[in-house]
């Protein structure tokens, strides 16, 4: 890839480190050198992206839109040659990699549709009311503005859909925010790629050249240095508890603190009711052992956690689990890293206290995840808070509860969750309805008799949840929601007409909806500030 731009332009070949990819597929490294941006070009790339914000953060919801829908278009003309190296570089197979092709134009779409509309922007008009006693009111509209340069970190489990044009990136850019991403290491050749999509739909849409950048990053040092910087104003995360907790303190430790958004892990725990199990114990067993392997156990969502209220239709179901687990052929993870890291967080797991293993599928090559299966009471999960930490891999933990008050405990021992599944009959849950409750409390998606795996690009999505699956549970990093956490609301008071941003304008030039008042409606306002 010797077109691969790092900011800095001419003086990247002096740049000192070359970092290389890793093949999963073949065991060795592929064709391509990275230069490992050097502290000035990071220092570089960021002011680059201050350059542009003030015409960027003013350009038309449309104009932002056709960039955004470029953007897909051009991922679509890269066509075999992008496909083949992100298979290369992550072991993935062809149809997973089409199909997140396919959700990664499509949330550029959704984003496009989604500020061509331009309602997204929440304007709300407050009428003037001079003859208020004490105090005349004065004339207050306020509407969501973008924050500025934002850093993003791309994830390492979908090298498309949350990394280089993935849903941070096409949610900052829709905001108005110049990106600088740190493209994650483990698919460089994808990423070069993709960034080349990008700066080809900015030529043809007429957008500021340096709206999006990346840096390749030496560890932790790129990303702090990213992170630190004065001119961000806001970043995301998607990877380790540990990575993104350290980030998060960098932004919090800023002379000027700055909104940090990380998705750190989740165990995505299972609850299965016995009414439930009596009636289809054997399917619910062979869904979720589908579902906590499927692609090696390497999504966020993978139900690691299984906890089982004891009844009837219990021990089928776990056969059922059991037998899927033996049938079940490992399957390639994504490097040598992840696959040693799994090997020492499954026999962390099984050397526990009185956790049982249940089975192991099939074992495969050296960078191969073999699916495990483990069971332990409620009382000796309680008394081990290890047991609760995400193995990110094919790996998932039953936990035996013999009444509704160890359900209850374990449930409010756990921390927060990208998701909790409900596996039941409404039967269940007479004289149970707080454990829904308990469920609710700890999660941003509520999965019923369904699994976890398989996030919807949905208005309605939540990807986030209370820590530490999320360190900010407000907001969500799928669906056009996410474009929420780029933005900032901004009140404009007695300032004239003629000042005002369109979607704040009496005449609502932009026809969009507004609240005006008490009402939502698209008609104009009939307020007028002195011009």
């Amino acid at each position: 890839m010797k077109d691969i731009t790092i900011p800095g332009g001419k003086n990247a070949e002096k740049a000192r480190k070359l970092m290389r990819v890793f093949s999963p597929l073949t065991g060795t490294e592929l064709d391509g050198e990275y230069p490992v941006a050097r502290s000035e070009e990071v220092q570089y790339a960021v002011e680059q992206a201050m350059a542009v914000y003030p015409v960027f953060s003013t350009t038309s919801g449309a104009k932002r839109a056709d960039f955004l829908e470029a953007i897909g278009e051009e991922i679509l003309a890269l066509g075999e040659d992008l496909i083949q190296r992100a298979m290369a570089e992550t072991g993935l197979p062809e149809s997973r990699l089409l199909g997140e092709r396919g959700r990664t134009v499509g949330q550029l779409g959704q984003f496009a549709a989604h500020i061509r509309e331009g309602s997204w922007v929440d304007a709300i008009l407050d009428p003037a009311d001079p003859d208020r006693k004490p105090f005349p009111k004065p004339d207050l509209r306020q509407m969501l503005v973008p924050m500025g340069p934002v850093a993003i970190f791309g994830a390492g489990n979908f090298p498309l859909a949350f990394s280089t044009a993935g849903g941070d990136t096409a949610s900052a850019l829709a905001a108005g925010c110049p990106v600088i991403l740190k493209a994650h290491e483990g698919h460089l050749g994808t990423n070069a790629l993709v960034n080349r999509a990008i700066r080809l739909a900015a030529r043809r849409t007429g957008v500021p050249e340096h709206v999006f950048q990346y840096v390749v990053g030496d560890g932790y040092i790129t990303g702090r240095e990213l992170v630190a910087h004065p001119g961000i104003k806001a970043a995301s995360f998607t990877g380790s508890f540990g990575g993104g907790k350290a980030l998060l303190q960098v932004a919090n430790s800023r002379t000027e603190p700055i909104p940090f958004f990380a998705e750190m892990g989740s165990t995505n725990p299972v609850v299965v009711l016995p009414e439930a199990m009596a009636a289809r114990g054997d399917v619910i067993g062979q869904q979720l052992v589908w579902s906590f392997t499927l692609n090696a156990g390497q999504f966020c969502t993978n139900p690691g956690l299984i906890i089982v209220r004891e009844g009837e239709g219990m021990q089928k179901m776990i056969d059922a689990m059991h037998q899927a687990v033996l049938a079940r052929q490992a399957e390639l993870m994504y490097g040598k890293g992840i696959r040693t890291n799994f090997d020492a967080r499954t026999q962390e797991m099984l050397q526990a206290k009185s956790v049982t293993l249940i089975g192991k599928g099939p074992d495969g090559g050296p960078l191969d995840g073999q699916a495990t299966l483990a069971r332990v009471h409620a009382v000796d999960f309680l008394i081990q808070p290890e047991l609760q930490h995400e193995v990110f891999g094919p790996f998932s933990l039953i936990v035996i509860c013999p009444d509704d008050d160890s359900l209850k405990q374990v449930l409010r021992s756990l921390g927060g969750q990208l998701t909790a599944t409900l596996m039941a009959e409404e039967r269940d849950l007479a004289d149970r309805e707080d454990i829904l409750a308990e469920l609710v409390n700890r999660c941003g998606r509520l999965v019923w008799n369904g699994v976890p795996t398989g996030v919807e690009v949905s208005p309605a999505m939540q990807h986030g949840g209370p820590w530490p699956a999320a360190s900010d549970s407000r907001f969500t990093s799928v669906g056009t929601q996410a474009i929420r956490r780029w933005v900032r609301p901004v009140s404009y008071q007695n300032v004239p007409e003629a000042l005002l941003p369109k979607a704040l304008q009496s005449a609502n030039p932009l026809k969009i909806w507004r609240r005006i008042g008490t009402e939502w409606t698209k008609e104009e306002s009939g307020m007028r500030n002195q011009e």
